[in-house]
């Protein structure tokens, strides 16, 4: 048995016969950009996220950049000002605010949940500092009430990055609706995912959902009239259709995630493998809205060797992620940084196959082959 990280023609193959209908559907009315399936994805969202503004845009990556390049041109925001992100998050988080001419500060995570920790946020402040980016990493909610009074006591923006957490809860309340603004990816493989790639910005705050929406759309509020410098981030009408048929389905997936979540967790041997650790541990872990385990992540300092064991063995992983944005390329400038818990992380992550199509069987057969593991 070969067991993959992740099956996406399984999780979308209940989906087809309403994908055919819809691809038909877009086809015969001939609207592909900004038409009524976008209208109607963008409102049923926003509800579920629970904010009163969703706007589509082309990608995740589009989604952050452009809440900051929304931010900037209201005033709230200028080139050069700084912002706190974790420093063990995708190269993306980055990447939209040095995009947009700001700083990123990179902060260490807390070792345990892998989230932003709000002490490092506090030290990390200084009198350029404008907003705090907070990533829910692997689906684990990462907003708490210390991070939210430290924004508030500096008079400092908090964004979400929501890409790997549709439908994780907070006291109540979806991620994605715990901020001022928040990006979500859409990306095929993410808990919500297209068949190809969107994204979408939530917030509460017209003026800025207004000013997106404009910018994505070539800086244009009126056809041919340009009022801002923009560029073309836009979800497209076949892509939104699709994730409409997706999106009812959505909670329910992420149920069956907790549950090999919780199988893993009771079954794994806590002696030879790091598991993770939910923030909020007061729940059971099949009850717990606080993560939707988009993935299921463990630590190992011989994480290189247990990924080539499983692979012998039939079971396929990823590592998210092999190295942190500080460390690449890109990002060199920042190499000298001193981040040892960042850099931790990152030798030792490894996950584990987790989706809604994946069997019991399954299941038990990594954890029979990973327990095996010296």
């Amino acid at each position: 048995m070969k067991i993959k990280f992740l099956d996406i023609p399984a999780i979308n193959r209940p989906y087809h016969d309403e994908f055919h209908a819809a691809l038909q559907a877009a086809l015969d009315k001939g609207s592909f950009i900004l038409g009524e399936e976008v209208r109607a994805f963008e409102k049923e969202y926003a509800g579920f996220i629970g904010t009163d503004y969703c706007t589509g845009v082309a990608n995740g990556l589009d989604a952050l950049r452009l809440i900051f390049k929304a931010y900037i041109q209201l005033g709230l925001m200028k080139p050069g000002d700084e912002v706190i992100v974790p420093a063990n998050t995708y190269i993306a988080s980055m990447l939209a605010i040095s995009e947009n001419g700001l700083i990123p500060i990179f902060v260490e995570p807390n070792i345990n949940s892998y989230n932003i920790d709000p002490e490092h946020v506090a030290r990390a402040i200084t009198d350029k500092t404008r907003a705090v980016m907070i990533v829910h990493l692997y689906g684990q909610n990462a907003m708490n009430q210390e991070l939210y009074d430290i924004a508030k006591k500096h008079d400092l923006l908090i964004v979400e990055d929501n890409a790997q957490a549709h439908g994780t809860e907070y006291q109540g309340r979806k991620t994605g609706s715990l901020a001022d603004a928040a990006g979500h990816s859409f990306y095929p493989g993410k808990l919500l995912g297209a068949l190809g790639d969107g994204g979408a910005v939530t917030t509460n705050d017209h003026n800025l959902a207004d000013m997106i929406r404009a910018i994505g759309n070539y800086g244009s509020e009126v056809k041919y009239v340009h009022n801002y410098k923009g560029l073309n981030s836009r979800l497209d009408e076949i892509q939104a259709a699709f994730l409409r048929i997706k999106l009812p389905h959505l909670e329910k997936e992420n149920d069956v995630r907790r549950e090999i979540a919780a199988y893993f967790s009771e079954h794994i041997d806590p002696d030879k493998f790091i598991l993770p650790k939910l923030t909020d541990a007061s729940q059971d872990i099949r009850t717990n809205k606080t993560h939707s385990w988009h993935l299921y992540v463990i630590r190992h300092p011989e994480r290189d060797r247990l990924q080539k064991y499983l692979f012998d063995n039939g079971v396929e992983t990823i590592i998210h992620y092999p190295t942190p944005p500080h460390k690449q390329k890109a990002y060199r400038e920042y190499a000298h940084l001193d981040l040892p818990i960042t850099e931790r992380i990152h030798r030792e992550v490894l996950s584990l196959p987790i989706s809604p199509v994946q069997s019991l069987e399954q299941t038990q057969k990594i954890v029979e082959i990973l327990n095996r593991f010296e």
